[in-house]
């Protein structure tokens, strides 16, 4: 089944499933692969359409245009199956014949299927060090996977840094944290096990990894609270971070929650919160909502999405344009060829301002470069504050710069005896 979405006279070819008799050779094609049937694919492809339709507007890449074809991976299930994300990239590679993939969730063993294939792929989802430690080890084999976001380490050093910057600014040393007990959880769970106490000097009060799909947050919240937790940290990256912050707010719990909340953190949360995520923070599911300019490109963007679709992006959709409009473009411009080994030299080399970066690039390992913080917008967290505002918070620099200050819930808590 194709849609053809056509718009200022271009026309991008959206392969949903495996039997579209639009795909040309005359084309470059780029596969999509993530779970169509909930938040994260719907979005890549919005980011994949608007850059291929941007750039085709604009005649192209070396004389061809963009074609976009998606594949379900149902990634997003609670009963996961990574062998459907395999399915879902072998249909792209071995049947549609595109020339790269982009792919979230999976990466784990897709990183496996690009070697199999000698196939670039971008991860755009997965944390996990030991992706780009393979291609440490084994770089002939595993050179064809690029990472898009930050990794585990980087995670946990920026999640840990803007805790300290939370204490800097309320002195309170109590902390607990939790989280969803998930794969790419686990690891955060346990840099937090180390660091809050060890590093930064805290009081880890509680700690504890919820069953996804839990509804009944209760529990939870009286343990941390009979600790006397001042900080709750939410590592929160499924749809019950939404029941979690209503159930914050309706006990009026006496903890000020920072942290990871993906749910609660997009474009929606105010409203599927029915604004009770007020004074909480979290990580920004798109710098793009906050409406800063990190780059050159931000708020162009910004304005593009807006236009095309009428929404801001998330950070699935900004990440698979920043991809395909900046980082793919650029290497094959400098590369004059779609020939793999000829493009994997280009993206090592690659240095490009996109959406979120002013210098986006891999490190030898083809991770993503990081840094600091106040050099990516990838990193920046905000505080709902009142009728929807979002406030940066963090990083630091970029919170003094905008001239943000934390603001608290108006039920009692350990912010009444601050100054």
């Amino acid at each position: 089944m194709g849609i053809i979405i056509i718009a200022s006279g271009v026309t991008v070819v959206i392969s949903v499933f495996w039997n579209n008799d639009k795909e040309s050779a005359e084309t470059i094609k780029i596969g999509i692969c993530g779970d169509l049937d909930m938040i994260r694919g719907p979005e890549m492809l919005k980011g994949a359409i608007l850059a291929a339709e941007e750039i085709n507007a604009n005649g192209g890449v070396l004389g061809r245009q963009i074609e976009i074809i998606g594949e379900d991976s149902d990634a997003e299930d609670t009963e996961f199956d990574p062998q459907k994300v395999v399915l879902a990239v072998n249909r792209l590679i071995t049947q549609h014949k595109v020339d790269f993939v982009i792919v979230q969730g999976g990466e784990d063993v897709v990183i496996e299927t690009a070697a199999q294939h000698k196939k670039i792929i971008f991860g755009g989802l997965s944390p996990s060090d030991s992706l780009t430690q393979r291609v440490i080890d084994d770089y002939e084999k595993y050179k064809y996977f690029f990472r898009l976001g930050i990794n585990q380490t980087t995670f946990n050093t920026i999640l840990a840094d803007s805790v300290k910057v939370l204490t800097e600014i309320t002195g309170f040393k109590k902390v607990a944290y939790l989280g969803v007990d998930v794969p790419q959880v686990r690891p955060i769970a346990e840099n937090l096990d180390y660091y809050l106490p060890e590093i930064l000097g805290l009081d880890l009060v509680y700690s504890a990894l919820y069953p996804w799909g839990t509804m009944d947050f209760t529990s939870y919240f009286a343990q941390a609270e009979a600790a006397g937790a001042e900080i709750l940290i939410p590592i929160m990256v499924t749809q019950e971070g939404i029941v979690f912050i209503k159930e914050w707010y309706e006990r009026q719990s006496p903890m000020v929650v920072w942290g990871m909340n993906t749910y609660a953190n997009s474009e929606t949360g105010w409203n599927a919160t029915d604004g009770k995520v007020e004074n909480t923070v979290g990580f920004a599911s798109s710098a793009l909502q906050l409406g800063y300019p990190a780059t050159t490109k931000t708020l162009v963007t910004q304005q593009s999405f807006l236009n095309r679709w009428g929404k801001l992006p998330t950070v699935a959709a900004v990440g698979t344009y920043d991809c395909i409009r900046f980082l793919l473009y650029d290497a094959l411009i400098r590369a004059q060829t779609t020939e793999t080994d000829a493009m994997i030299e280009a993206l090592e080399e690659s240095n490009v301002e996109n959406t979120l970066e002013k210098n986006f690039r891999f490190t030898y390992s083809h991770d993503h470069y990081f840094s600091s913080a106040s050099e990516t917008a990838a990193s920046m967290m905000f505080q709902w504050q009142s009728d929807g505002k979002r406030a940066i918070v963090y990083p630091k620099e970029i919170m003094e710069e905008t001239g943000a200050t934390l603001t608290f819930p108006d039920w009692p808590g350990p912010w009444d005896d601050l100054d």
